[in-house]
């Protein structure tokens, strides 16, 4: 168990990003289609059950939530529209909150992509990877729900993405997870470290 993402503790809820908190420090956004086990793999990360919220009904999370480790560094929860009922003229809306805010926050140092294994790259999924390659951010292409498959099937479905994808070079990472089998919590713990630069003294 990694205790500092244990520290983590709501923040602040903002729908927009003008509201957002002081842009500094460091901190990695969440992002993933409404049903792709996103709430849960932040939960299973911060040894919480209930720090993100999860609900049956998909989509329900429409603001930017952001979730403090220390003074200098967050973790923050994307809103997600994959299956959400809601206007187009509002998915629209946040569609342009959501590229404003990975191309243009100076504390953004990376960003976490989170797919259902079963069904990665949906349209949703190729938006924020173009957005977060445009803004030069190291992703992490995270393959929820891994329990679902045989560790071949799985690891073979990890490979097939990490293909698909290999002309953007050392910025993606792609990594199986699992909440329910805690399968890649230290990996991503690892790759989070990197990105928060945990340890080290952060300056302005």
């Amino acid at each position: 168990m990694n205790p500092f993402y244990q520290r983590a503790h709501f923040l602040t809820s903002v729908p927009r990003v003008d509201q957002a908190p002081t842009d500094s420090g460091r901190e990695v956004a969440f992002a993933g289609r409404s049903n792709a086990g996103k709430s849960s793999a932040i939960n299973t990360l911060c040894h919480q059950k209930a720090l993100a919220r999860t609900s049956k009904t998909p989509g329900r999370t429409q603001h930017l939530v952001f979730f403090e480790l220390d003074e200098q560094r967050r973790l923050v929860d994307l809103p997600g529209y994959g299956y959400a009922k809601v206007a187009e003229s509002v998915k629209r809306q946040w569609q342009q909150h959501l590229a404003a805010y990975l191309i243009e926050r100076r504390a953004l140092a990376g960003l976490v992509v989170v797919m259902d294994i079963r069904h990665p790259l949906a349209a949703f999924d190729r938006q924020m990877i173009a957005w977060g390659l445009e803004a030069e951010l190291p992703l992490l292409l995270l393959l929820t729900k891994a329990d679902k498959y045989r560790k071949g099937a799985a690891r073979a479905a990890e490979l097939a993405v990490a293909k698909e994808l290999r002309e953007a070079g050392d910025l993606i990472t792609v990594q199986r997870f699992s909440s329910l089998e805690r399968q890649g919590v230290e990996d991503v713990h690892a790759w989070l470290d990197a990105r928060l630069a945990v340890g080290e003294e952060l300056t302005d």
